[in-house]
């Protein structure tokens, strides 16, 4: 984990404080532990000024059975990752979170997205237009296009890998 130092009133090391993105990814797969999803656990937040304004896991629409219960409906056609998200009943973890930004009245502009996946292009254009400036993402997730138009659309991206914990 990346952090600075902490030195207390006599000069004695107190140990290493996480950096805010450090803090925030392990927040991120917290989040995450409440998916539904048996394919892939995704968990996000949106942080503005080193606020939570919102957070999002991948799972069914409230009131509908979740695949927990129901099974796969993507595996058992056998869709390969990354393809046919149309197929799937559940939401992804950002979509939840700008979701509930929007159900709760709260501006997403400007802030930052801590993901456990890197978004899908459906989720990246989402993304773009909700105004996130700045996407740290902990996995990779077979979605080139994504990757580019994000970059074309000026949105900083942060990959998180394990050398950076």
């Amino acid at each position: 984990m990346r952090g600075i130092n902490i030195l207390t009133k006599d000069g004695s090391e107190r140990g290493m404080r996480p950096s805010w993105d450090s803090y925030f990814v392990e927040i991120t797969k917290v989040v995450a532990t409440r998916s539904t999803c048996l394919r892939r656990k995704v968990g996000a937040i949106i942080v503005k000024d080193k606020h939570i304004i919102t957070t999002g896991y991948n799972g069914a629409p409230s009131a509908l059975p979740h695949c927990a219960d129901t099974g796969c409906m993507r595996d058992k056609l056998q869709i390969p990752s990354g393809e046919r998200h149309e197929l799937c009943l559940g939401l992804h973890a950002e979509q939840n979170a700008i979701i509930q930004a929007s159900v709760h009245g709260v501006s997403v502009v400007g802030g930052t997205l801590y993901v456990t996946s890197q978004p899908c292009i459906l989720c990246s254009k989402m993304l773009i237009n909700a105004g996130i400036k700045r996407i740290v993402f902990v996995g990779p997730y077979p979605d080139t296009l994504a990757l580019s138009l994000l970059k074309t659309a000026g949105i900083e991206l942060t990959p998180w890998g394990e050398e950076e914990k």
